[in-house]
């Protein structure tokens, strides 16, 4: 006989490796280094080493490495994206990207030797938008949080990628796909122009 209440299912984690098989980003991008737990369509919770060898640090600051603000936001929509885009159909020809970001706040500096932990939460979903709410921690210490609204958009091919410039000149080459109001009245959209 079986069971008929079901456990829920049991919260997974991810190597490096998995990460790259579901987001397209790669070094010096990729910003999360492995998946503790996660929730399909609620919550993840992802690790991001942080070393002295990021790149960013040769510059921001040479004498006072402090990884920028911008990055850990980048790492909260990145934790996003190995939740969510596996719920896309035909996820592998999508990508999940930035439509907007509300209420970022950081709270002390991240420096080289810290462990982010970073905690997202799924707060509207749908199939193409999802806003999300990511907390990262150091050392259980709130360093940075924001509440970013993603939009799904066709992943270019790689043939349109080596295809040559258009006629409407090179102002609209490389410029990546358009982002288009999604359509659902409780996400809001934020142009890119």
């Amino acid at each position: 006989m079986e069971d008929e209440n079901p456990r829920p299912e049991a919260p997974r984690g991810l190597d490096i490796r998995q990460i790259m098989s579901i987001l397209p980003h790669r070094y010096p991008f990729l910003l999360i280094d492995r998946i503790l737990e996660s929730t399909p369509k609620k919550r993840i919770v992802a690790i991001k080493n942080v070393t002295i060898n990021e790149p960013f640090f040769q510059g921001h600051f040479p004498d006072y490495a402090i990884m920028p603000g911008v990055l850990m936001v980048e790492a909260i929509a990145q934790a996003g994206g190995v939740l969510l885009l596996p719920e896309v159909p035909d996820h592998e020809n999508k990508l999940l990207v930035f439509s907007g970001i509300d209420r970022a706040r950081f709270r002390r500096p991240v420096v080289p030797g810290d462990q982010l932990r970073i905690e997202v939460d799924v707060l509207n979903w749908r199939p193409l938008a999802a806003r999300i709410e990511g907390k990262v921690y150091v050392e259980r210490k709130l360093v940075c949080e924001a509440t970013i609204l993603c939009a799904v958009v066709p992943r270019p091919s790689r043939a349109a990628n080596e295809a040559p410039v258009s006629q409407a000149g090179p102002a609209s080459a490389g410029a990546g796909p358009a982002v288009e109001a999604v359509g659902d009245p409780s996400l809001e959209s934020v142009s890119h122009e």
